[in-house]
C-alpha cells in the first residue's frame, strides 16, 4: 500500500508538471525520467529507448551511460515490445539476450511507451542494482505514468 500511494502522488505531480508547461513529448519524457529517478531509491537507471529507423535507440535518460543502439529483437526492451506489453525481470541474468550496459543491474522492468494513435513508439527502461525490485504494482503504476508523455 506504501507503494502504491507513493506511485500516486508521483503520478499526479509529474501530471501536473506535464498540464501546466508542456506540449512536447521530449520534454515530457524528460520531466518523467528526472522525477522518478529521484524520487525512487531503487531505480538505478532509468530511461526511454525509442525506435527511430528501425533501430532501438536510447533517448532522455538518467544513471549511468546507456547503450546508444539495443540489438534488434533481443533483450529486455525488445521483448517489451516485441510482445507489446510491460516485462518485469527478477534477475537480468537469467533472462535469456538480456543486454548488460551496466553490469551492476541486477533486475529491470519496462514499460511500451504508445503515442496517441496506440502504436508502440518505444520503452521506458528501469533497472535496479537489487534483484527483483519489481512487481505488478511497479508495472501498473509505471504504465499509467508512460502514459502521461503523449497526453496533449
Amino acid at each position: 500500500m506504501k507503494k502504491e500511494k507513493k506511485y500516486e502522488r508521483l503520478y499526479n505531480q509529474i501530471k501536473d508538471l506535464i498540464d501546466k508547461s508542456s506540449n512536447n513529448p521530449w520534454s515530457n519524457m524528460s520531466t518523467l525520467i528526472a522525477v522518478l529517478h529521484n524520487k525512487m531509491p531503487e531505480f538505478f537507471w532509468t530511461g526511454f529507448y525509442l525506435l527511430q529507423d528501425g533501430k532501438l535507440q536510447v533517448g532522455p535518460y538518467q544513471g549511468s551511460l546507456a547503450c546508444i543502439n539495443l540489438a534488434k529483437d533481443t533483450g529486455v526492451c525488445w521483448a517489451g515490445i516485441n510482445n507489446k506489453e510491460s516485462v518485469i525481470v527478477g534477475d537480468v541474468e537469467a533472462f535469456p539476450g538480456h543486454i548488460a550496459c551496466d553490469s551492476r543491474s541486477q533486475s529491470e522492468i519496462v514499460i511500451p511507451l504508445k503515442n496517441k494513435n496506440g502504436d508502440i513508439v518505444g520503452v521506458m527502461d528501469v533497472d535496479s542494482r537489487e534483484k527483483n525490485s519489481f512487481d505488478e504494482i511497479d508495472a501498473l503504476w509505471l504504465e499509467k505514468i508512460v502514459s502521461l508523455v503523449y497526453s496533449h
